[in-house]
């Protein structure tokens, strides 16, 4: 058992203050990530702060038709609510597809949105790993990487980030909303929210300590999108993505995001612009994903991901392409 300290935030200055007031300070929302990561002595926080009571679990119909979703509202609650199951079916998909009823009843939207990769790697101490020991080395690139990244990846990290809900709000641009320490609130575009490992991948966001996500705005979908989430794993059962993929298209506009590949949910913008206002066939939508793997850095043991994400993207075309696009 190692000893920590507990304390619960009573307002949103408090809780900024206490955690960005000790180095090894981390927020508690619900807890789902971070107490297993304890428990294997990943991380080892003197003091946490919890912020799950915090007024930020609120889902707001805005009158322009999009939502706003607090960084506290549970995961169960998100996936119940009936104008985000018709209006945004990706994001539901994506939300059942990556934890049991008995986790998304306790976890919450920011907390999924900064959950930490499943590498074995970073869960074992008893390895190198530049993500948990800066500049120890990474242990999966010689190692057992077929699960991890094949594109944003570099020499010192090839992990890949876990969430599916992070994918769905890529595809659907979304904006997370941050209040800083000082008080003042920030919006950040999901794709920006997260960063590429480079030379410091244990930096993983673009948040400063005391920074807390307290929300997440969705803008309202396209008019006559269709969008979906389709989820490659090895099991049925709860598993993390192998590869995934977030689709919103219409007849004029395609936005396609990819997890399971990256350190971070992946737009395929190259594939978007050259696909955006056809009628592709399916030889059109494989050339145009496999495009967007030009810079992939795939291993020996992952290289079949690309093919994979180039099989799904077709896919899910083939399921949802809008009829009259037209070329």
């Amino acid at each position: 058992m190692r000893a920590f300290r507990y304390a619960r935030a009573s307002d949103p200055a408090d809780a900024a203050t206490l955690v960005a007031g000790e180095p090894d300070a981390v927020y508690l929302g619900g807890g789902t990530n971070l107490v297993d990561l304890m428990k294997l002595g990943v991380l080892r926080p003197g003091l946490v702060v919890d912020v799950s009571r915090l007024p930020y679990d609120r889902i707001e119909h805005l009158p322009d038709g999009g939502v706003l979703i607090g960084g506290a509202a549970r995961g169960g609650r998100v996936g119940r609510d009936d104008v985000l199951r018709r209006r945004y079916p990706a994001l539901i998909r994506a939300l059942l597809s990556g934890a049991s009823a008995q986790i998304r009843g306790q976890a919450t939207l920011a907390g999924n949105l900064l959950q930490r990769t499943r590498c074995p790697y970073f869960q074992n101490t008893t390895v190198p790993c530049n993500k948990r020991d800066p500049g120890s080395g990474c242990s999966a690139i010689p190692g057992a990487h077929r699960d991890l990244g094949v594109i944003g990846t570099s020499d010192h990290c090839v992990a890949t980030h876990p969430s599916d809900l992070a994918v769905a709000l890529a595809a659907y641009d979304a904006v997370v909303e941050v209040r800083r320490r000082d008080g003042t609130e920030v919006l950040v575009p999901i794709g920006d929210l997260y960063r590429l490992p480079g030379d410091t991948p244990w930096i993983e966001t673009v948040l400063e300590p005391g920074d807390l996500i307290t929300g997440v705005q969705l803008p309202p979908p396209p008019d006559g999108a269709v969008a979906t989430y389709r989820k490659v794993r090895d099991r049925w059962s709860f598993a993390f993505a192998t590869v995934s993929v977030a689709a919103v298209l219409t007849a004029d506009e395609v936005r396609l995001a990819l997890g399971g590949v990256a350190p971070k949910p992946w737009r395929l913008t190259a594939t978007e612009r050259l696909l955006a206002g056809t009628d592709p066939t399916d030889d059109e939508v494989r050339a145009a994903t496999r495009a967007a793997f030009a810079d992939a850095r795939p291993l020996p043991d992952n290289a079949f991901k690309i093919e994979l994400a180039v099989d799904l993207v077709a896919a899910v075309f083939r399921d949802l392409r809008p009829v009259g696009a037209g070329r």
